[in-house]
C-alpha cells in the first residue's frame, strides 16, 4: 500500500485544455468506493502540488508547513452534497482559525470552476486535483461504473479523466484529514456513502487536539 501512495507522486500529468479533460496515469485507483484505502493518521502526505483557482502552483508541503491543516477532499462542485459540507464547514472557519487551522479543500475541478466558487479567504483555500494525483496518493480514488458515470456526465457535468488513455470517470471518496505542520496525518474520516459527512463538531474536536499536542 505505501509503494503505490509514494508511487503516485512521481506520474507525470498533462492537461488538454481543447477538450477540458486531465490526463493522468492510474497507479491507486480502486475499482469501487468501498475498496479504497485511504491514508491512516500516523503516516505522512507525500509531496505534491496542485493548482489554485488562477492557475498559480500551490505545494501542499509548504502550506502545511504554515500550520495545523483541515484538509478536505470532496467530489466536486457540481455535488450538493460537497456543497453542503464546504458551506457548513465555512460557518466554523473563525473557530478553526482561533485554534490555529487553515483550510484546504480539494477536488477533480479544473481552477477554472474554482474560479466559480463563493468561498473566498485567505483561510480557506480551494485546489484543484484534476488529474486525480491527490487522490490517488491519499488513497482515495475510485472508478465509476459506465452507467452511473455516464449519468453523472450528462446530467452533471462531470468532468471526465482520461486514465491510461481510456476516458473513464474516475472521483475520490469524500474524506477530511486534520494534518500537523510535518505533514503528518492526526485525523482521518472518509466515508464510501457520500451522503455522509464528517460533523462539524467532531472537526473542531479533532483540530482541538492536535492544537494541543
Amino acid at each position: 500500500m505505501l509503494k503505490a501512495i509514494l508511487r503516485a507522486c512521481s506520474f507525470a500529468i498533462t492537461v488538454s485544455m481543447a477538450t477540458s479533460v486531465a490526463a493522468a496515469t492510474a497507479t491507486n485507483i480502486a475499482d469501487q468506493a468501498e475498496k479504497v484505502s485511504p491514508l491512516m493518521p500516523g503516516l505522512t502526505v507525500p509531496a505534491i502540488t496542485l493548482k489554485d483557482k488562477t492557475g498559480k502552483n500551490v505545494t501542499l508541503a509548504e502550506r502545511f508547513a504554515e500550520k495545523t491543516t483541515v484538509l478536505i477532499v470532496y467530489r466536486g462542485g457540481w455535488c450538493p452534497y460537497c456543497s453542503k459540507q464546504l458551506a457548513n464547514v465555512q460557518k466554523i472557519e473563525a473557530e478553526l482559525a482561533d485554534l490555529g487551522a487553515q483550510i484546504i479543500a480539494v477536488s477533480p475541478d479544473s481552477p477554472e470552476k474554482l474560479a466559480e466558487s463563493k468561498i473566498d479567504s485567505p483561510n480557506y483555500q480551494l485546489l484543484s486535483d484534476d488529474s486525480l494525483l491527490l487522490s490517488q496518493a491519499l488513497g482515495l480514488a475510485f472508478y465509476l461504473d459506465d452507467k452511473t458515470a455516464t449519468i453523472y456526465r450528462n446530467k452533471l457535468g462531470v468532468n471526465f479523466v482520461s486514465l491510461d488513455g481510456k476516458a473513464k470517470v474516475a472521483l475520490p471518496v469524500p474524506a477530511v484529514f486534520v494534518i500537523d505542520q510535518k505533514g503528518l496525518v492526526h485525523f482521518q474520516y472518509a466515508n464510501p456513502n457520500y451522503k455522509v459527512r464528517l460533523t462539524e463538531s467532531l472537526l473542531l474536536a479533532a483540530v482541538k487536539s492536535v492544537s494541543e499536542q
